[in-house]
């Protein structure tokens, strides 16, 4: 994804729907996300299962996981699953990797202790890498070991050679604290985090464009994304209650001027002036989530017609980072 463009992703709230992806397939998106958990305490889809729903209720749009709880899942199987997706999608597919920890039951149910969750993250990104180059895998790590892998995808109807993406799926980073970008900048094809502020954001691109060169990693075709929850309509009291009745609860007496900070709501030329901060501070795709209960296509569709239209890029880079 060019650094000199500004794009709209959204995520498909509350889940993948034929006729709602359908619609948001004719906005000026260029992608639609969804992620999920094994266990949710609530009656909502696996990350994996919706990656697969979006894959065949789609045509044009990229789409991704926002994201995969990937120390939850046996990199050999996901690296199969992903690979196959990916490749009946037409090379579509994008994977939000994240640690997760919000429900602890689900790493007591896979036997995965949460102190693992980090180290289990990296080594298994690690292996996706190696699996997706298509050659035989040879793997000793401290959780994973195996000998003479070969990754095979399914190879689509008249499709000469092999079916694999050279390098298989990009893999963005989400997450909120430093080791998430330090494992950004050592392992990731872009960063993808969410709830925080520009001012936080704009942090982070520094953090990672340190440690990259402090590794001599040249981040050229690296992606600056941002899963941003927000709510647009033409009533902004509705947008702002949207917000707050969805995302407030989380957050019990914070004031709202927290929640407008990370969780942008309001009118079209309001949003788009908070978002104009998150691309002055580095960002160049949002995906945008709609922090509400109702007529999530709504906030989608004027977020794409009449709030991206309005953001510019920066004329000059941002401070600290390397161009």
């Amino acid at each position: 994804m060019s650094s000199d463009s500004i794009v709209f992703g959204a995520a498909a709230i509350p889940e993948p729907d034929r006729d709602w992806l359908a619609a948001a397939e004719r906005l000026p998106i260029t992608s639609i996300w969804q992620g999920g958990h094994l266990l949710p305490p609530t009656h909502t889809g696996e990350a994996i299962t919706r990656l697969a729903l979006m894959t065949a209720w789609t045509e044009r749009v990229r789409i991704g996981t926002a994201v995969l709880v990937l120390p939850l899942y046996h990199p050999v199987t996901v690296a199969k699953q992903l690979a196959d997706l990916d490749s009946r999608s037409g090379g579509r597919v994008s994977v939000g990797v994240g640690i997760g920890g919000e429900f602890p039951h689900e790493f007591e149910a896979v036997g995965v202790p949460l102190k693992e969750r980090g180290p289990r993250t990296d080594e298994a990104m690690s292996i996706l890498r190696a699996l997706w180059r298509g050659d035989p895998v040879d793997h000793d790590g401290r959780f994973f070991a195996f000998e003479n892998l070969q990754l095979r995808p399914v190879q689509p109807p008249g499709a000469p050679g092999s079916a694999m993406r050279p390098g298989g799926p990009p893999l963005l980073v989400s997450g909120r604290k430093e080791p998430a970008m330090r494992r950004a900048a050592r392992l990731g094809d872009g960063w993808l985090p969410y709830l925080i502020s520009p001012a936080a954001y704009a942090r982070s691109v520094q953090t990672i464009h340190t440690e990259a060169a402090a590794l001599g990693r040249d981040l050229g075709g690296f992606e600056w994304m941002m899963y941003l929850y927000c709510s647009v309509r033409s009533d902004g009291d509705r947008a702002r209650r949207d917000v707050a009745g969805f995302l407030g609860s989380a957050y019990g007496d914070k004031p709202s001027s927290m929640l407008d900070r990370i969780a942008p709501s309001g009118t079209p030329e309001q949003v788009a002036a908070r978002l104009q901060e998150y691309v002055d501070a580095g960002v160049r795709h949002f995906v945008i989530s709609p922090a509400a209960h109702e007529d999530t296509l709504g906030i989608v569709r004027l977020a794409a017609e009449e709030v991206l239209p309005r953001l510019k890029l920066p004329t000059t880079p941002l401070a600290g980072t390397i161009r």
